[in-house]
Order: structure tokens, then sequence, then C-alpha cells
């Protein structure tokens, strides 16, 4: 397991020294500096800060320790040989070879510039079907699995009464979107404000930020389906 920094570092530095490329590098051994979105234990999604593209990282965490990467932090990410690019559902994804090392906090306008360029345009679906799932058969390995969505309603954040799991409402475009969210950071909102809907001014307190991103991916298959999630909430830089 790679050491990590403390939190409360800095990594202008390696992003100082990240040099420009059209595109991502994808091969076996290829190092890539990584700002991250969201860590779950499917994947890590982050930013390669080189090509400014969408990934996300499968990495095999130990048993002892929990995925903990937090929003902006900034990790170095050595690809496995093969990488494993290979799923159609998530065309985005390549696999670590071992534990990302942690190099920094990113924070600033460096995030906000990275942030703005990856806004999704609005469409008529988010991530591009209707409905909270699709088969994973209809999936091609060209329709992206990830999309950084700026809400033009809300979002609403709830906990359904029956299952108590934590969702999110907004809008987007035309769409009015209800889709589960797999952030820890905002049930704990839910559970500080002994709330279960949380909109607005109330979301913002209980959340320490005012929401301004919304970040939509595609899981992998279950059942043979594929379902839409919010991964997590990220604040206005």
């Amino acid at each position: 397991m790679s050491e990590r920094n403390p939190r409360h570092g800095t990594a202008a530095e390696a992003v100082r020294a990240v040099r420009p490329r059209p595109e991502i590098e994808i091969a076996p051994g290829a190092v890539l500096t990584v700002l991250v979105l969201a860590c779950h234990s499917e994947d890590t999604v982050g930013v390669d800060l080189a090509s400014g593209t969408l990934l996300r990282v499968r990495v095999r965490w130990p048993v002892d320790r929990e995925p903990d990467f937090a929003p902006f932090d900034v990790v170095q990410v050595t690809l496995a040989d093969p990488p494993e690019r290979d799923d159609l559902a998530q065309p985005e994804a390549v696999t670590a070879a071992w534990m990302p090392s942690h190099l920094g906090t990113l924070r600033g306008r460096v995030v906000k510039r990275t942030l703005g360029g990856l806004v999704a345009p609005v469409e008529e679906q988010v991530l591009g079907f209707p409905g909270a799932s699709a088969p994973y058969w209809e999936f091609k390995g060209f329709r992206p699995s990830l999309a950084l969505v700026v809400p033009t309603k809300g979002p609403v954040l709830f906990r359904r009464s029956g299952d108590r799991t934590t969702w999110v409402r907004f809008g987007w475009g035309r769409s009015d979107n209800w889709l589960p969210v797999e952030d820890p950071h905002a049930e704990r909102a839910l559970d500080l404000a002994r709330r279960d809907r949380l909109q607005g001014k109330d979301l913002a307190a209980a959340l320490g930020f005012k929401p301004q991103y919304l970040l939509a991916a595609v899981s992998r298959p279950q059942n043979g389906h594929c379902y839409k999630s919010v991964r997590t909430i990220l604040p206005r830089y």
C-alpha cells in the first residue's frame, strides 16, 4: 500500500508538474495524476489532469480499509497490465496496478476551471437514456457512463419513507430526475439536520457548502441491468 500525505497538504507542485496532453494516456504502466471527485468501493471517479478527461479508476482496496479519498484529493495512479478498458457500460473505466498515492488536496481556481470544463451539456435524459436503468446489452461502449450535471432546478435531498435510502431530485432542462445518492456526506447531512428532506439554504447549511454539481454515474451490471445514481454532490467554486 502506498503511503498517504496528510489531508491538509496541497497538490500544487504535482499539478504544476503535469504536462498537458490532447487525450488521456491508456497503456500498461502509464502514470496518471488524477483529481478525485468521488470515491466508492466500485471505483474512484476523477479527472486526468493532463487531458481533462473524466475517468473511473478501479482500485483493489485492502479488506481492512474503506475507500477514503475525498473530493479534490489529488492521487497518482499507475495503470495495470492490461488496463482492462473493455467495459461497454463504463467506457471510462481503467484498473489501477496498485493503491494510488495520495499527493495532497487541491483548492481554488484550478478546481473551478477543471469542473467548469467538464459540465455536461443539457440533454433530454441524464446519461443518455430514460428511467433509472437499462439492460446491459444496450450499452455499446460509445455512451458516457459519467456526467457532471449542473441542475436547472433544485436539488432536493430526501430520504424515502419505505427503505430509508437517500435520493436527490433535480431538474435538468425539461427532465425531472429522481436518483439514489451514494454520497456518505449527503446521508450524514440528513442525519445531522434531523430532517428527511432538505433543499435551498437548509441543504447548503447541512452540507456545509452551496451545492453546484451532481456527479451522475452508471453502475456495473446488476441482474443484467445498469443503474443510474448520483455519486456525489459538489460545491460551487
